[in-house]
């Protein structure tokens, strides 16, 4: 690439990076020109591919930005979502999404060895042998929108948060390879007391040690859906994805709030709960987020909720501020996990 040229693409991505937030969001994806190489991205990758090269597995990964993370079948690729590959990009996705999925060098090879688990998979069409259907079940089953976890299952390893591996019988085996794949991960000590998990895990690791040195099937290096095709803006990605992943939450704390902030007319002067409670919210949503797996957006609008029916019933609270954060997350993550039990599709968690 010409000097000129790169010039030209560090204008064009400098005209976006001082814009106001409002302003920002009505920039089309296509015109964000951001790139993976040259970034820390691109050092994933590398880091990926010498870790597939060391198991003998044949298969080079190529990598494109688009607006998730997925890995289509019909290509050894991954897709890797925009917002990774610059500062203030990643700033916005935090502030709308209340998390930046991937956003440090361990999520991302985390996430970067569950999609290569797709490749694999694909690559060498292990989805059509019968014991990978036995164990894991039929690639072909359709893909739901939401899924409801068993948190207590031993059956499936657990690599990325909210027990992904429960979602789809393609997941499973994914999760289960990125455990594999994973350097120093123990997974035969980690879940020896885990007998089906266990059992997924050796398949792969006899399955990966036939393949290793086999030429892949024949696949075209493509790029599917990558930034520069997508036309809708900033604004339009945020508002459908806060559609998608802000799942209802319990909107009745009345009891628990009530007995957490008894009234004492003798205690008239103390802070108010609900201000305690916003003060705290980050550290609250992120404690419970990191324990339970749920999405941070959801616990924000159960927090908005907390706030909310705290300043209707007038709560107050003389008690420390540690201990009244320990109280609301301890809440908080109760009933996040009860939900994963409940039948109901709102409580479910969305693919």
């Amino acid at each position: 690439m010409s000097k000129a040229r790169r010039r030209t693409r560090r204008g064009e991505s400098a005209r976006w990076t001082t814009l106001p937030e409002d302003e920002l969001l009505e920039i089309p994806l296509k015109e964000l020109k951001v790139r993976l190489e040259g970034t820390w991205l691109a050092d994933c990758l590398k880091t990926l591919n010498n870790e597939l090269r060391k198991r003998g597995l044949l298969v080079k990964v190529h990598s494109w930005l688009s607006d998730e993370w997925f890995s289509p079948p019909e290509t050894p690729g991954i897709a890797i979502p925009f917002y990774l590959a610059h500062p203030r990009l990643k700033r916005l996705e935090r502030k709308m999404m209340f998390e930046v999925e991937g956003g440090t060098r361990r999520e991302c090879m985390q996430l970067l060895r569950h999609e290569a688990g797709h490749v694999i998979e694909y690559a060498f069409g292990l989805h059509k042998r019968k014991r990978f259907q036995r164990l894991f079940g039929r690639a072909s089953e359709p893909y739901p929108d939401h899924y409801r976890p068993d948190p207590s299952s031993k059956k499936h390893v657990q690599h990325l948060r909210r027990w992904y591996a429960q979602c789809h019988p393609d997941e499973d085996f994914a999760e289960t390879f990125a455990v594999w794949l994973t350097p120093r991960s123990g997974w035969k000590k980690r879940y020896a007391q885990w007998p089906r998990a266990l059992e997924k895990l050796e398949y792969i690791d006899e399955v990966m040690t036939e393949i290793a040195g086999a030429k892949p099937l024949e696949q075209n290096r493509s790029e599917i859906d990558p930034i520069s095709k997508l036309k809708g803006t900033l604004g339009d990605h945020y508002a459908a994805k806060r559609k998608r992943y802000a799942i209802e939450t319990p909107t009745v704390f009345d009891r628990e709030l009530r007995k957490m902030f008894p009234e004492d007319p003798r205690k008239m002067n103390a802070p108010q709960a609900s201000s305690i409670i916003r003060k705290n919210r980050a550290r609250i949503i992120r404690a419970v987020a990191k324990g339970t797996g749920e999405f941070p957006l959801a616990l924000n609008a159960a927090i908005d909720d907390m706030i909310t029916r705290c300043k209707a019933l007038k709560l107050r609270s003389p008690r420390a501020e540690q201990t009244v954060r320990a109280e609301i997350t301890a809440m908080l993550s109760s009933k996040a996990i009860h939900s994963h039990y409940l039948t109901t599709r709102r409580h479910w968690f969305a693919v």
